[in-house]
């Protein structure tokens, strides 16, 4: 099996070593995970392996012979393939031409040989055991899973061995049954002596596919661990440094009515009717397709909508600006493409849909805007040099506590998260869910929308299960279970406890 070793490994970013003497050896035939909190050099390394850094010090050996990062195309020939969270697909064209992006068949004429693309991508989807996706389908018409699945298929035909695949919070997008297809075919390459550097915030992933772990923090191997010598607990004091611990689950949440919702229907949702008390945290479960993101699009007012919906018994205003003023903030689920402005100042991308408050005959007070931005960067724990860095040179939590500063800064009465920690690491998560019940504690709804079902169970009271559209049941979270849970969302058999 081929071995390849990074040894002493130095990067300098200025006086900050974001990589400060790492060794990590990757071999074909596992698979090796690659943990630590944002900002722990984990995307350095990545990027140092895929020829786009070069390392300031330090040696890579492949089979002992030492090698040369100095573009893509080196990692390429060495055998390294990427996949990254933001899939690299053209959903306009066919599978099969995803497939051979950039690589189509000629005929002597030089016109394509369609047939023959068609077939060799049917046999690299073949290979790995994916004979439900059909090569002549539009690539959109595949979900985020079935999407990544195709670029895994693509490296079979790009030519040269590939044996070293590096994902990078692959399932970060995808629904649990994505995911499982996801790990079948992960099971499939390590069986046929393909290695795969797995770099993830999920603990239990780690757990259940990892060979070895290798944990970083602050730029530096801080552990090391054998399949099985490891748990939960452990990985996370082996991030962090410290114990976590978070704000217990309330007990009963206040009475009354905070937001009635009767008949909503918007894009794929179709009907839900809730009614939501002050302080109340209830999650919104459902497969891909379910409705569940729509739900929240349609009432912030980024998707029309039918049905009534009251704040406090007014009706909701239809778009975003006016819904925000009404006492209504919301997290989105692309951060990147819906939510901050990425290479703006940070404190431009917080006040935002707030210049009203730091504003005065149509100029911008700086003064009231760092003030602002000073002690809402402190509440949520945001880590930046200063105001004026740009949203891009966050760390992925660090951008989330962004978003959740900016929607507590109008101080709401609902606030709306759609997959609230996507891709943040483990601190950061236990960071926003104590702001989540922080919030709710002072008699602020929260709906959540979320795929990872254990949050749902851990943060919510009580949880809405859609089904094509539709709510079928709303679960107390307490006692809940997550096969439960995802058995409901599969069923979308009518399951009610509690108020509806």
């Amino acid at each position: 099996m081929p071995v390849l070793a990074l040894t002493g490994i130095v990067k300098r970013f200025g006086a900050a070593r974001a990589l400060d003497g790492v060794d990590i050896t990757l071999k074909g035939g596992e698979v090796h995970a690659l943990m630590g909190e944002n900002g722990a050099g984990k995307s350095t390394l990545i990027k140092l392996l895929a020829g786009l850094m070069r390392p300031d010090q330090g040696a890579v050996t492949l089979d002992g012979t030492g090698v040369a990062l100095t573009g893509p195309g080196d990692a390429a020939a060495l055998g390294l393939r990427f996949l990254h969270q933001e899939l690299q697909v053209v959903p306009g064209v066919s599978v099969a031409e995803n497939i051979y992006l950039g690589r189509a068949i000629p005929s002597r004429f030089g016109l394509v040989r369609w047939q023959a693309m068609r077939q060799g991508a049917a046999a690299a989807l073949r290979r790995l055991g994916l004979d439900h996706i059909d090569p002549a389908l539009p690539m959109a018409r595949l979900g985020a899973g079935d999407q990544m699945l195709v670029r895994i298929a693509a490296t079979l035909v790009e030519g040269g061995t590939p044996w070293l695949y590096v994902m990078d919070e692959p399932t970060a997008a995808l629904s649990q049954a994505e995911a499982e297809r996801l790990f079948a075919v992960i099971a499939g390459l390590k069986a046929e002596g393909a290695g795969v550097l797995y770099v993830s915030h999920r603990i239990e992933e780690v757990l259940r596919l990892a060979d070895r772990i290798t944990v970083l923090r602050d730029g530096a191997v801080v552990a090391r661990h054998d399949r099985g010598a490891a748990d939960q607990a452990r990985l996370i004091r082996d991030m962090t440094g410290r114990l976590l611990e978070q704000r217990a689950r309330r007990g009963d949440v206040a009475e009354g009515v905070l937001v009635q919702i009767s008949g909503l229907a918007a894009g794929a949702l179709h009907q839900l009717d809730l009614t939501l008390a002050p302080g109340e945290i209830v999650g919104i479960a459902g497969l891909a397709g379910s409705g569940r993101n729509a739900a929240l699009k349609a009432l912030i007012g980024a998707l029309p909508r039918r049905g009534q919906v009251r704040l406090q018994g007014v009706a909701l205003a239809q778009t975003p600006a006016a819904v925000w003023a009404q006492g209504v903030a919301y997290v989105p689920r692309e951060r990147r493409t819906e939510g901050v402005m990425p290479w703006r100042a940070l404190s431009e991308t917080l006040v935002l849909p707030h210049l009203r408050a730091v504003q005065r005959g149509g100029f911008l007070r700086r003064r009231v805007e760092q003030v602002l931005v000073k002690r809402l960067s402190a509440d949520v724990r945001l880590k930046a040099r200063a105001p004026s860095q740009p949203v891009a040179e966050l760390s992925g939590g660090n951008q989330q506590k962004l978003l959740f500063a900016r929607a507590m800064a109008g101080q709401p009465r609902l606030l709306l998260l759609d997959e609230p920690t996507r891709g943040v690491d483990v601190a950061a998560r236990f960071d926003l869910h104590d702001l989540i019940r922080g919030m709710a504690d002072k008699g602020v709804g929260v709906l959540v929308a979320s795929s990872d079902l254990a949050e749902l169970i851990a943060l919510c009271d009580r949880v809405v299960v859609l089904h094509q559209g539709v709510m079928t049941g709303i679960l107390p979270a307490a006692g809940l279970t997550e096969a439960a849970l995802l058995a409901a969302c599969y069923a979308g058999a009518s399951q009610t406890g509690g108020q509806s």
